[in-house]
Order: C-alpha cells, then sequence, then structure tokens
C-alpha cells in the first residue's frame, strides 16, 4: 500500500465520520477542494450548490475527458432495501457522527478515489495530454444535482469529449465491472386518482393491477442481492433481464376524499416508458378515474457500448483479465444522475468491487450494513488514472 493509498483511507475515512445529506455537502466539498488546490489544479467551488470542478491543463495539446465522483450521504432509514441487518460492524474507529445519516451508498470512497486520480495525474511523472476535468457532485441520491451542476454552464463550457465515473458494487475487491451499452434504468412517477370518497377497495385493485407490470421483485436477503447483481455478468441469466421493470407504489386518500396511489417505475430499456405510461393510463380509465404525470421521465443511463469495450480491454491489459468482469445486462433496482452527464458527452459508468466475503464485507450499496475493503480505493484510483491517460491518448 503506498502512502496515497494510506492517505486516501484516511480522507475517506473523515468524510465517512461526518456525511453529509443531500445539498449539504459543505465539509465534504471543503476537503475535496483542499487537496485538489494542493495538487495545483484549478478549483471552482459553489458549483451547482456544493458542487466543485477541477481543471488539470496537461503539458501538451489533446482532448478534453472529464471524470465524475460524487459526494452525499443517505438517510440511513430511508434510503435503504429492506434487507436485515448483520450484527457485524466494520467502521467502530471511524462511525458517522451524525444521527440517521451515513455513506451506505459508497459515495465517500468514490470521493476519495476522485481525489486520487486528480492527485496522481497532477503530480505524476507521466505527462497528460489535453485536459482532464473533475466533477465533484452534490445531491444525486435525489437525482438533482447533476441537472444544477450542468445549469451553471461551466461543465457545457469545458466540452468534454467523454465522460467517466466509479460505482462501489459487490463485486470482488480488485474487479472492476465494464457494461457496454447497458447501464441503470429510467425512473418515473406516475398518481392514479380515482375521485368518489374513501374507496379502498378500489384503490387496492387499481393498486394490484398497475403492480403485475412489475417483473422483477427487489431483494429480499443480502444472499439474493449478490445473486441477482452477478447474474449481470453471467450469460445465461443476464439473457433473462435484458428487460425490466422494477416498481414500488403506496397509497393515499387526500383531505378532500380523493384517493390516490403513487406509482414509481424503474424500466429498462427507456423507450418501453411511453407503452407503460398508455397502460396505466388504461387502467386508470377502467377503475373510473385518471392518470398525472408530474413530471419528464429521468432519463437511463446509458453507458457507451464503444467507449465502455474500449475501457474493458485496456483494463484487461493493465490489471489482468481477470480483474474485469463484463456486464451484460442492467442492475433494475437504481437509477444514477451520472446520465445526464452521459447525455453531454458519451462515456461510462464501472462498477468498482469492494466486496471482501473472508472478511464479511458485503460490497452491497443501499443495504444497512454495507460495508467496502478500503484497498478498493487503492485499485480505483490506479484503474482510473490509467484509463484516463488512456483515453487522452486515443485519436477518438
Amino acid at each position: 500500500m503506498t502512502n496515497l493509498d494510506e492517505e486516501l483511507i484516511e480522507l475517506r475515512r473523515e468524510i465517512h465520520r461526518r456525511p453529509e445529506l443531500a445539498g449539504e455537502e459543505r465539509e465534504t466539498a471543503g476537503l475535496v477542494a483542499e487537496q485538489l488546490r494542493a495538487a495545483g489544479l484549478e478549483v471552482t467551488t459553489g458549483v451547482g450548490g456544493h458542487g466543485v470542478l477541477a481543471v488539470l491543463d496537461g503539458s501538451a495539446d489533446g482532448p478534453t475527458v472529464a471524470y465524475r465522483a460524487d459526494m452525499d450521504a443517505v438517510d440511513a432509514e430511508r434510503n435503504v432495501l429492506p434487507i436485515p441487518r448483520s450484527d457485524r460492524v466494520f467502521d467502530e474507529g471511524f462511525a458517522s457522527r451524525v444521527p440517521g445519516v451515513a455513506h451506505l451508498c459508497g459515495h465517500d470512497l468514490h470521493t476519495a478515489i476522485g481525489v486520487g486520480v486528480a492527485r496522481t495525474l497532477a503530480q505524476g511523472s507521466e505527462p497528460v495530454r489535453g485536459r482532464l476535468v473533475f466533477v465533484f457532485q452534490p445531491a444525486e441520491e435525489p437525482l438533482h444535482g447533476a441537472a444544477a451542476m450542468l445549469e451553471t454552464g461551466l461543465v457545457q463550457r469545458l466540452a468534454p469529449r467523454e465522460f467517466y465515473a466509479l460505482h462501489c458494487s459487490p463485486y470482488p475487491s480488485g474487479t472492476i465491472g465494464v457494461s457496454p451499452g447497458y447501464g441503470l434504468p429510467g425512473l418515473d412517477h406516475a398518481r392514479i386518482v380515482l375521485p368518489g370518497g374513501d374507496d379502498d377497495a378500489a384503490l387496492a385493485a387499481v393498486a394490484a393491477e398497475v403492480g403485475e407490470l412489475g417483473t422483477v421483485g427487489f431483494p429480499q436477503s443480502l444472499a439474493d442481492y449478490h445473486a441477482r447483481f452477478h447474474a449481470l455478468v453471467e450469460p445465461e441469466a443476464a439473457a433473462s433481464i435484458q428487460e425490466s421493470v422494477s416498481l414500488a407504489q403506496w397509497t393515499e386518500q387526500t383531505p378532500d376524499g380523493t384517493s390516490v396511489a403513487h406509482v414509481h417505475l424503474r424500466v429498462w430499456p427507456h423507450e418501453r416508458l411511453p407503452g407503460l405510461r398508455a397502460r396505466i393510463s388504461r387502467l386508470a380509465e377502467a377503475a373510473g378515474g385518471h392518470v398525472e404525470f408530474p413530471g419528464d421521465p429521468f432519463p437511463a443511463m446509458v453507458n457507451s457500448a464503444e467507449l465502455s469495450t474500449a475501457a474493458g480491454r485496456y483494463l484487461s491489459a493493465a490489471l489482468g483479465p481477470e480483474s474485469v468482469l463484463w456486464g451484460r445486462a442492467s442492475w433494475p433496482f437504481n437509477c444514477e444522475d451520472f446520465a445526464l452527464f452521459l447525455d453531454q458527452a458519451p462515456g461510462a459508468q464501472f462498477y468498482l468491487g469492494v466486496a471482501d466475503a473472508e472478511a464479511g464485507m458485503n460490497g452491497a450499496p443501499h443495504t444497512p450494513d454495507f460495508a467496502a475493503d478500503e484497498r478498493a480505493i487503492g485499485h480505483g484510483v490506479r484503474a482510473m488514472s490509467g484509463l484516463l491517460l488512456d483515453r487522452l491518448a486515443a485519436r477518438n
């Protein structure tokens, strides 16, 4: 383990001790900005809230490539899957000091890795050809932060040719998953409105019919979570989930006596959403009500097939082919606002393995006792530093 690895582990632990919810990432952004300025990067803070934008200009002409890391923590009660906790505790020495808030999605690791990549490339001996843009994003969990940063126009003015990111995953520590042409689903919200008073039976009936549109249920245990995630890289299993609808819903009676069923749909591929909207509308009308869609669907995150494949080949050569896992389907249960950055420039998000089965570290984001092998931080830094240099050298 290098000195930088040790420093980044301590940075991760400091962020982990003081987690900040979406929109409140002031201290985390300050730590990031301090380290990036010390490394010699041009740093802009307060981008779309507490976002941090850092630019590293190389010593020779070349393209602009961007790398994104997210910084916010989660509500430890509301933003986790209903999976039983284990009795093991892995962070006693650096546990969250903020009641009800924790880094259960791995954004503390993402931030430390992003800082490590920036420091490595700014202070390394290998010349940088072109420009690197490092985007440290707030408010990923509610899918607000990327849009807020893009609304400033700063990212667009830098005009990156490609965009990359990492996300923690339950793959074994030391591995990286690539998913050419796949990614994460889009998100839609529907309100089915049934007038006519407290008709619980009618509301339950239409909710049951809508529920049948779902094709996958949420994992019910940690073992189930792991099995489903590993199925993404198994050709036969992945073939059965090329399309998916993950559905959550709840009902309410409004003060004026209106019955409402709220429906959240995570849908892959995104092109299926119009058809699902039409089916929900028909179900609502058949029940004597109507459906409201409060906003446009949030887009799916789609990894560039070409750039993901190129990255997988580079990583296989640099790390060894056994270190690269090739995804053949999309994880149905989470959305990701990195999708909005990929609307600006093609690129990919990779799955960084952070699980250590022997140590009991599950590596499963959004589970109550998410735990990660911190050695994965250095692994991610070396993998992404090498990849970014490789992409800067690529002609297209």
